[in-house]
């Protein structure tokens, strides 16, 4: 599998119309093999909302009850997975929607109890993924996990995960050529709010430690340095921009890139 793309989509990012889509078909028309991550945290809230339900979150993350959970499997592997399928196939592209369930793609326990249902990603079996590279579709993933791992007896057999780290997973699993986040800010920048479009890991480690890269970024940031075990570039770019995934490709110099000095 050398030269998978792995990207990113946030939600804050992702459009049924969206140029994303348009870039990610380009791509696998001129002979790209890309996998395609994405997130749905907003949605989520959405439809819990609909229910009634409140949404409690810990250090960003949502704590995952049993009845979360259930929206969280239908909304991500249900409503987004299949919008972002149709989108690209509607396209031209070829591409097929799974969950980190199908397969056992992606195996997890449960990472701190007081967090509910949230998985820590155990392994990644790319059995599931090499098959459908090899006939030229492009895999689509939603973050939910096989609870395979030290599992109760009745409890559910789903996790919910991050998207992030699963995508910095994928890609250290299938060493893939790059790995691209697509979010809704320009990448990461220094204290004084100027972006830096060059880090070293440690470099990025040391912004975390400071406190300067927070948030949301965190986990990219531990995915892109995770994924550069076996990745040689990983780059936080603005989605939100024309063609930004086209341009990352390219070369152009956007967004913030990861990689070993």
């Amino acid at each position: 599998m050398n030269g998978v793309i792995v990207v990113k989509i946030g939600g804050a990012t992702f459009g049924s119309h969206d140029p994303i889509i348009e870039d990610i078909v380009e791509l696998q028309q001129h002979g790209k093999q890309l996998v395609v991550v994405h997130g749905g945290g907003s949605l989520i809230t959405e439809w819990l909302s609909r229910q009634g339900a409140s949404t409690r979150f810990v250090r960003g993350e949502r704590v995952t009850d049993r009845s979360t959970l259930d929206v969280v499997t239908a909304v991500l592997s249900g409503l987004v997975n299949k919008d972002i399928v149709a989108a690209i196939n509607c396209l031209g592209g070829r591409a097929v929607g799974i969950s980190g369930v199908d397969g056992a793609l992606v195996q997890s326990r449960i990472r701190d109890d007081d967090m509910g249902y949230v998985g820590t990603i155990v392994r990644v079996d790319t059995a599931l993924l090499e098959a459908l590279l090899q006939n030229d579709f492009i895999p689509v993933v939603a973050p939910v996990s096989l609870y395979a791992i030290d599992r109760p007896d009745g409890a559910p057999g789903i996790l919910n995960i991050n998207g992030d780290p699963l995508a910095g997973e994928i890609a250290a699993a299938i060493c893939a050529e790059r790995l691209i986040f697509l979010t809704d800010v320009a990448g990461i920048s220094d204290q004084g709010g100027n972006l830096l479009p060059q880090l070293s890991p440690d470099d990025a480690k040391a912004l975390v430690a400071a406190g300067v890269a927070s948030g949301g970024m965190i986990p990219k940031i531990h995915a892109c340095i995770r994924a550069l075990s076996t990745t040689a570039i990983t780059c936080i770019i603005d989605g939100r921009q024309p063609h930004a995934l086209l341009k990352a490709i390219e070369g152009n110099k956007i967004g913030t890139t990861i990689r070993p000095v």
